[in-house]
């Protein structure tokens, strides 16, 4: 009988200079996994910080989180061994994938709490840190992308936790619908009014939407 979901290991990192050949950047997507608990609070992991404040911080976007199950694929995919932490994420778990994971789902590790309130949006530094330009794309199209929590009450967490599915609404979308309508069928409004009338929805990626709509009239 399986676990349950669980956090499979917990990541943190500072920014730092990553080099590619063509050019060098300020960013915190190195992350190295920890042991022991890590209070995570709303303004993400202690321990843990981002260069780019405007796109990968914020408490919309506390906890950066990604299904290990996703690995192997990626590993077989660009021949080397992608390990938790890979794609820069906090919270490298099992259990929690797009397809099924839904915008608002409230989250326990512990005695904190979360909420789920978007994918994650993956931008060049990934293909950066991994030697491999396409791989954002890639990521896109794949719609393996991750997602991004926030904290609604702070507190300890550390690798091996379970995490408890406290609550779920099956009306709103999952992480999986939110990649489509952004990157592939942007132009289906039933589903991006769908999306947007979610109330949980981060509302950055709200906004993006709606001015991309906007754009269009």
């Amino acid at each position: 009988m399986s676990a349950g979901p669980t956090l499979i290991s917990l990541n943190v990192g500072l920014p730092a200079p990553l080099r590619s050949a063509h050019r060098e950047v300020q960013s915190g997507i190195r992350k190295h996994p920890v042991t022991g608990p890590i209070l995570v609070g709303a303004g993400g992991c202690a321990g843990d910080g981002q260069a780019d404040l405007e796109n990968h911080a914020g408490p919309d976007k506390a906890v950066c989180v990604y299904a290990t199950e996703h690995l192997p694929y990626w590993s077989e995919r660009l021949g080397r061994a992608f390990s938790p932490g890979a794609f820069g994420e906090n919270f490298s778990v099992t259990g929690l994938v797009e397809h099924e994971v839904r915008i608002g789902d409230l989250l326990a590790i512990g005695t904190a709490r979360f909420q789920v309130t978007q994918p994650r949006g993956p931008c060049f530094k990934l293909g950066m840190l991994h030697d491999a330009p396409h791989l954002a794309l890639w990521v896109q199209e794949q719609g393996w992308t991750g997602f991004y929590l926030r904290c609604l009450v702070p507190g300890p967490v550390q690798a091996g936790d379970r995490i408890e599915l406290l609550e779920r609404n099956p009306d709103h979308p999952t992480i999986t619908e939110v990649v489509r309508v952004t990157y592939h069928d942007t132009k289906d409004e039933a589903a991006i009014d769908r999306v947007v009338a979610c109330p949980p929805l981060a509302e950055n990626w709200r906004g993006a939407l709606l001015r991309r709509r906007a754009k269009r009239q």
